[in-house]
Parts: C-alpha cells; structure tokens; sequence
C-alpha cells in the first residue's frame, strides 16, 4: 500500500467514526483540540497525520488505537501479474505462484513451464489431489507406472496419493495451470 492510499484510509477511517457518532467536523475539532480545517483535508486525504494528532482525534471519538488500525478481514479477489511469485524448481524451466500466500487457502494454483530438455516434476505419494491444465505444448503424466498424454487444450486430474511426474513431450516448450489441493508443503 502506498503512503498515499494509506492516507486516505485513515482519514476515511475517520470520517466514518465521526459519521456514525454524529458529529461534525467542527464539534470533532472543538473536542480534540484542532481546527475543522485541519480535519476536513485529513478526512479527504489532502494532508498527512502526525501521530499526536490522530491520538488526539482517537480520544475524542472513543476509539482505541489498535481498534483504529486493525484489519478486516478483506480477501483480495483479483490478482494481478505484478502479484505473482516466481520461484526456481528443480526440472522445471519456470515456476509460477498465481496467489501469493495461498499457503492460508486449501489450494494452490501454479503456472508452470517446461522445456523439451527438462526433467520435469517428480512427487512421492502425499494427500491431496492435483488438477492441471495444458495451455501450451503437450506434457507426459506419469502415475505410478502408468503414463498418459495430454496436450494444449487438454486437462488431468488424479488423487496425490501415487508416485507422480509431469514432464514435457515434443520439441516446443510446455505450459500448464497445475492447482493441488490441499497444498503440499
């Protein structure tokens, strides 16, 4: 969050506890000792708070600090690219995080690439389940010893609870959504 978006939340945040108790700005102002002025542009974020004056406001609406400054439980619903965590795993050209902190969700989607020379991702039996989609290329799916192909357009879902690898197949690079389910590490 930048430090304008912050604040405007506090002087959002502040205007509505002077709203919801029915005072204008001025009585506000009579009660912390500061002029209506000053908080009109906090209410409209056109100014910065020191910390001694939003005490000041506080106490004269009631309001403990840490009541002020804690969070809802807001989910975040759209996620951007800029969201998005890359990280190094070995046999795969690129590993994608879609969600960050998804590590709080039961499920974990994933972007993940393949060039023809990788090796490809290998797991042990675990609990969950696994979904993928292929968006590009074709993958080989190795369950147990049992071997299945999927390719662009295509889509898989099995139990974790078996030895299991995805790897590229042809000679163009592969990509696919991978969800698991619960997460599994």
């Amino acid at each position: 969050m930048t430090s304008i978006e912050i604040i405007n939340k506090i002087g959002s945040k502040l205007q509505a506890l002077r709203n919801a108790q029915g005072l204008t700005q001025e009585e506000l102002a009579d009660r912390a000792g500061l002029t209506k002025g000053f908080i009109s542009q906090v209410e409209r974020g056109l100014t910065s708070i020191s910390v001694e004056s939003l005490i000041l406001l506080l106490n004269a609406l009631d309001e403990d600090i840490s009541d002020f400054f804690a969070e809802t439980s807001e989910e975040d619903i759209v996620f951007t690219k800029k969201d998005r965590i890359i990280a190094s795993k070995d046999g795969v050209s690129k590993y994608e995080f879609l969600i960050p902190g998804a590590q709080n969700w039961s499920m974990d989607p994933t972007i993940i690439e393949l060039n023809p020379t990788d090796n490809g991702m290998e797991e042990g039996p675990h609990e969950g389940e696994e979904f993928g989609y292929v968006l590009d290329g074709c993958i080989t799916l190795v369950l147990d010893d049992k071997v299945y192909k999927a390719k662009k357009g295509e889509c898989f879902y099995f139990d974790s609870n078996v030895n299991h690898k995805i790897k590229p197949c042809g000679s163009k690079k592969s990509k696919i959504l991978l969800i698991f389910s619960p997460i599994s590490y």
